[in-house]
């Protein structure tokens, strides 16, 4: 041991330093890569960040709290946000005090990157190094949470169950051996700190161990084997890093500041895109969340295994998952790593040719603003609005009640916000439906632009360019007229009400209060059991391009058993295609928030 801690060197350590060399080595080539496959434009935005002291800030901010404590994970189930941030967070520190270590006692040591990961390997205790009694007992305690960590990950494989899901994904062979190297990483530490604890020191846990251990096998213990077995485990895990799940641990600390930066995907396999499914952790969280995943012969269509297909290159599969999501967005939600399912999917349609003809820009911009009636508040119904003309009915009838100065823009149908066309990955002929449209509405010379449909808002509130004038979804308009006492509503004590949170109203663009405020109004308003931002699917989306009308009932009826756990009288939402979809399928009234509304008031 005094030679080694005179030379520095061993040669266990070269599994672990190939290891480090090829990770680190291919961790900057993808980088690069990366880097120069973004646009210059988004490039230069993307330094620039880095340069930001506010975006930079919170590039480090972001990096610690998603990349090693997993806040997201915690505020979802807190037993898999202690397993993930134990390993992560716990592995981050041994290394940190390693270094720590070697910055106080041997300083000039520094320059040798594997001297902090063997420490305790080349320094003999010394009068110098028992002043690092508290660096010990650390090193011990982190040691001892990341493998209650690696207890808890080996408990989830066999029963994850226990942990609240249902599914998870199947490892791939390179993905079993990255898992099980990592798993090995840990044990095999604290058996090689253990077997030298009474010539480098240690603390509450490896000294205990290292006093039994040499009870049994004496004082000389064999020390060698056990840090070869450690270093080679590290090399194992890192020379496979690459090509399994755990490369999203490099690349989520990318993904994050080029999200901070503001990029979006432009190329599907390239770029911001190729960071989004490197990053994934292929934990099959999404899988639980998807609402297709009601049936067994869509488990395998989730974004987690979009991702996967994507790194392999499938083509087949990948167009296959791509058209069939409902594109709801819950995988992303409750995705710790906030990888963009829908966006990833929309990218791959851009790249096909779907025999999609749309005759839109024949639609004449002057010969609509011509019949433009005058009115503050423009009413676009959009198309679904006007396959349920019940709901146009009634916002038409509540504008009318709250003394509104209103007309619409369209009255016989006809325009669309274009979303469908997007959807089809087809993006110049949306813009073009998007830049008759807008021509319209500034024509108008309105104030307020009034939406019935969660998708047409998100889109007009997103897309267009709209300078000066409020765009509003009726939900949010309707609570403001009753509040403001320009709707005066008549509340049914009797009456339980179950609000219906749309995918684009509410995980699209964050909008849940205001319209439970106005059903509030109406009746007793009770909640869905998973609500807000984790609700379910009506399974009508638009989105999906593959999902014929038998496949959609299943997804309908588990949306719909969700809505009635509080057994209420009546189904609330406010979109018109969850309001015809549930129409099909349920026992009970499905009445839009207008209805809702216009009826009480």
């Amino acid at each position: 041991m005094r030679e080694r801690l005179a030379s520095g060197f061993d040669p266990f350590v070269l599994p672990f330093l190939i290891g480090m060399l090829f990770v680190l080595g291919y961790c900057l080539f993808g980088a690069l890569r990366i880097l120069f496959e973004l646009p210059a434009k988004d490039r230069k935005r993307f330094l620039l960040s880095l340069i930001t002291p506010a975006t930079a800030w919170k590039n480090v901010k972001d990096i610690f709290l998603n990349c090693l404590l997993h806040v997201k994970l915690w505020k979802r189930n807190k037993v898999l946000g202690y397993m993930h941030s134990s390993i992560a967070f716990g592995w981050f520190m041994i290394i940190l005090l390693g270094h720590i270590e070697v910055m106080l006692f041997l300083p000039h040591r520094i320059k040798f990157f594997y001297y902090p990961i063997f420490f305790n390997f080349f320094v003999a205790e010394t009068e110098s190094t028992i002043q690092g009694a508290v660096l010990f007992f650390l090193m011990d305690l982190f040691l001892l949470i990341i493998l209650s960590g690696i207890t808890l990950a080996i408990i989830k494989r066999v029963r994850s169950l226990w942990f609240g899901m249902r599914r998870t994904t199947r490892p791939s062979l390179l993905d079993r051996i990255g898992l099980y190297s990592l798993w090995a990483i840990f044990p095999l530490r604290l058996l090689s700190e253990t077997f030298t604890a009474h010539i480098s020191g240690g603390s509450f846990l490896t000294l205990p161990m290292n006093w039994v251990f040499r009870q049994f096998f004496g004082n000389d213990l064999n020390y060698m084997p056990t840090w070869w077995a450690y270093s080679i485990v590290l090399g194992v895990f890192m020379c496979v890093l690459p090509f399994t799940r755990y490369m999203h641990i490099p690349a989520e600390m990318l993904l994050i500041p080029l999200r901070n930066a503001g990029l979006h995907i432009l190329h599907p396999r390239k770029g911001y895109a190729r960071v989004q499914f490197y990053s994934c952790p292929g934990c099959g969280v999404c899988i639980d969340a998807c609402p297709m995943s009601v049936k067994k012969e869509n488990l395998k269509d989730c974004t987690v295994y979009l991702n996967r297909q994507l790194r392999r290159g499938n083509e087949k599969r990948i167009e296959e998952i791509s058209d069939k999501c409902l594109m709801c967005g819950k995988c992303t939600q409750v995705c710790q790593v906030q990888v963009d399912g829908p966006q990833m999917r929309l990218a791959q349609r851009s790249m096909r040719k779907y025999g999609i003809n749309q005759h839109y820009s024949k639609v004449s911009a002057e010969e609509k603003i011509s019949g433009l009636g005058s009115g503050k508040v423009l009413y676009f119904a959009g198309c679904m609005t006007h396959l349920t003309p019940g709901i146009k009915k009634a916002v038409c009838s509540l504008l009318d009640k709250a003394g509104a100065n209103w007309t619409m823009m369209d009255p016989d149908g006809g325009l669309c916000c274009g979303r469908p066309m997007q959807l089809a990955g087809r993006k110049e002929q949306a813009r073009e439906m998007r830049r008759i449209n807008q021509e319209i509405i500034k024509a108008s010379g309105c104030d307020v632009l009034l939406l019935s449909c969660p998708i047409c808002y998100k889109v007009f509130k997103e897309k267009y360019k709209l300078s000066g004038i409020y765009v509003v979804h009726h939900s949010v308009f309707i609570n403001e007229l009753i509040h403001s006492g320009r709707l005066h509503v008549k509340k049914d004590a009797d009456l339980k009400l179950v609000y219906h949170d749309p995918c684009e109203l509410g995980r699209g663009c964050g909008i849940y209060d205001p319209p439970r405020s106005a059903v509030s109004a109406a009746g007793i308003l009770v909640e869905a059991a998973q609500n807000r931002e984790m609700s379910i699917c009506c399974g009508g989306s638009l989105g999906s391009l593959s999902l014929n009308y038998e496949k959609r009932k299943d997804i309908t009826l588990n949306s719909l058993r969700n809505l009635q756990a509080e057994d209420p009288d009546k189904i609330v939402t406010a979109c018109p295609l969850c309001q015809s979809t549930y129409s099909t399928y349920s026992d009970i009234p499905v009445q839009d928030i207008a209805q809702i509304i216009d009826t009480c008031s």
